[in-house]
């Protein structure tokens, strides 16, 4: 009975949420094998698709300014950009440059180079060199995230995760989270109950669901294509995720399609997405 009620309330929340119509945007990761041989017709392909806002992951070959002048053109506006870690490194002024052309708001880091399990240690220094960056980076006008990817959650022995070390060792005045729901179900976690338990701390999601039968528990960021499947047709709890996100203030909804064939997944998944008032 209990779990009925709180499925009920859940639903409830959700059709509310839906009432009020929040954009949906597109990682353009997504449609990288139509936008490595033409980015003109890869960035029409989103437009087409019916995106207006966009998450850029490196610019196809075209410098910053080109890459812009397509967006504008195809009335693509570009939230927020992802580059790697490693270049945040040796080229900080240079990210923060391109992401100022690209008239992005934030950039965020995907990955954090280790070899073997991600530990302690290294979470603690990426934690470091992550407030470095968003001190500069908002001193500029920007925000700057991390992106979960699964090796984050291995546990460790008091229960606890790098994961955990990472948000508490960051300051949430210079770095957010952009949850990538699939990596987090797969590393083992509820993508609601990590919400309710950081409950300021994640901005952005990466909507992409996993089939139902695939793996989870692993820790090393990696699945194959056929483990992705069409929004609301895997097994996440949508209606719950998305009222928990906007409840907590997630602020960029983006689909990140990961499945063999994006450009016919994404539009059922829109389409499903539409029903708790997600909207291109």
């Amino acid at each position: 009975m209990k779990s009925k009620l709180i499925a009920a309330l859940l639903l409830a929340s959700a059709s509310a949420f839906a009432a009020e119509s929040v954009p949906l945007g597109i990682q353009l990761w997504s449609l990288r094998a139509q936008l490595l041989p033409s980015l003109p017709s890869g960035l029409a392909k989103t437009k087409a698709l019916g995106f207006t806002i966009v998450e850029a992951a490196g610019t196809y070959g075209h410098t910053a300014k080109e890459f812009r002048s397509l967006a504008d053109a195809n009335g693509l506006k570009i939230v927020g950009a992802h580059i790697g870690y490693d270049r945040m490194q040796s080229d900080l002024p240079g990210v923060i440059a391109e992401v100022k052309t690209l008239g992005a708001s934030y950039v965020c880091v995907a990955w954090i180079p280790h070899e073997g399990a991600f530990t302690v240690a290294m979470a603690k220094a990426a934690a470091a060199n992550f407030n470095a960056w968003g001190a500069a980076l908002k001193a500029e006008g920007l925000g700057f995230g991390f992106h979960t990817h699964g090796y984050e959650f291995k546990p460790l022995a008091d229960g606890s995760s790098a994961f955990d070390v990472l948000l508490n060792e960051t300051n949430p005045d210079l770095v957010f989270c952009e949850m990538d729901v699939f990596w987090v179900v797969q590393g083992g976690v509820d993508p609601v109950m990590l919400l309710q338990k950081y409950p300021t701390r994640f901005k952005a999601f990466h909507i992409k669901d996993m089939r139902k039968g695939a793996p989870t528990g692993l820790y090393e960021g990696r699945a194959p294509a056929s483990d992705n499947v069409i929004v609301g047709q895997g097994i996440m709890d949508w209606p719950a995720i998305v009222a928990e996100g906007r409840k907590d203030g997630v602020q960029y909804y983006l689909i990140e399609d990961e499945t063999a064939d994006p450009v016919n997944n994404i539009p059922p998944s829109i389409t499903y997405l539409e029903t708790l008032g997600l909207r291109p």
